[in-house]
């Protein structure tokens, strides 16, 4: 099995029914409390969505040091990079529609523009948040966030890297913004796996690769699961954990651009101004390849059961090896 070995996943990580199932967003709340013992300047600020973000973990231990902001999170963001000025380093959460959705301007502003330390945590990302469907499924943050200067975006692919995102983010200077996903996803790293802002990982490689399929966030592991698929098939392909959407790591992209000849992107966002498209910028100005686009098509999500959605977006792991032997006959 072409696993890298030297990533550290679990043994049975294509054994889907195997896999313990846990939230993302479950590693935002250890992370924080692992951030906040780490450093005492570390605060916590919430709109009304404490339990939901798991920012729940902080407040009890720290309790002194969390601030609940109500249903405003413009005034949220606005605060925290006050609070940034005066030397601490704040946490925000919210739902990704609202944090950075709603409060947008005040992220660019105060935050971006100021370069503050400011760590944005957006919950309930993707079209898997379910039933609560379009106006709280948020597949345009990734686009909306990359775009400001000084802003750093991360999309962990599952608690464990969640947990080391948000602990990391507490040293890294600067606007972060993380976003995770709703519901229980595979847990499929370790706590020994690597994890480096700004430095993607070669999960799967094998010996003579005629695409890269590039995942960040929930789809890693369909990404993973589509390779297994056209490994069966003799389709030989390469899986990368692109974790930071910018700073990009363009050397992982270019190296295995030139190696395999073809990408297939993957990511629960929107195509447009996502993932696929910092990649895109990347190879354009470089290497020139093909490539296909995994995401939501130019349109907003819907209600439904999370993996109903997944497969109905065009997420699902049929769909990715279908990109796959698609833009491979296009070489």
């Amino acid at each position: 099995m072409p696993i890298n070995k030297n990533i550290k996943l679990v043994d049975n990580v294509l054994e889907l029914n195997a896999l313990e199932e846990v939230p993302i967003r479950n590693g935002y709340g250890e992370g924080l409390v692992l951030a906040g013992k780490k450093y005492p300047n570390v605060v916590a600020l919430c709109a009304d969505l404490t339990e939901s973000t798991r920012t729940e973990a902080f407040k009890k231990e720290f309790p002194g040091r969390f601030f609940e902001r109500g249903v405003a999170e413009q005034n949220m963001a606005s605060v925290a990079s006050g609070m940034a000025a005066m030397g601490k380093i704040p946490y925000i959460s919210s739902y990704a529609m609202f944090s950075p959705g709603r409060n947008w301007e005040q992220i660019r502003t105060t935050i971006c523009y100021n370069e503050r330390h400011v760590i944005i945590a957006g919950a309930h990302a993707g079209v898997s948040v379910g039933p609560d469907g379009a106006t709280h499924q948020a597949i345009e943050d990734m686009a909306i966030t990359r775009v400001i200067p000084n802003m750093t975006v991360i999309a962990p692919c599952d608690v464990h890297e969640a947990r080391k995102a948000t602990l990391a983010a507490a040293d890294l200077p600067g606007p972060i913004y993380i976003r995770f996903a709703r519901e229980k996803t595979p847990v499929f790293t370790t706590p020994d796996t690597p994890f480096e802002i700004g430095k993607a990982e070669i999960l799967w490689e094998s010996k003579n690769p005629k695409a890269s399929l590039i995942a960040c966030g929930s789809l890693v592991h369909n990404a993973l699961l589509a390779a297994a698929e056209l490994e069966k098939e003799g389709i030989e392909v390469l899986v990368i954990n692109n974790h930071t959407i910018k700073p990009i790591d363009e050397k992982t992209i270019l190296d295995a651009a030139k190696k395999t000849g073809s990408f297939i992107t993957i990511e629960e966002h929107q195509i447009n101004g996502g993932m696929g498209s910092a990649i895109a910028e990347v190879i354009t100005r470089n290497h020139p390849i093909h490539i296909e686009f995994i995401g939501a098509q130019n349109r907003f999500g819907e209600s439904g059961p999370p993996l109903t959605l997944v497969e109905k977006f065009g997420m699902g792991v049929s769909s990715i090896v279908e990109a796959a032997k698609k833009v491979i006959k296009r070489k």
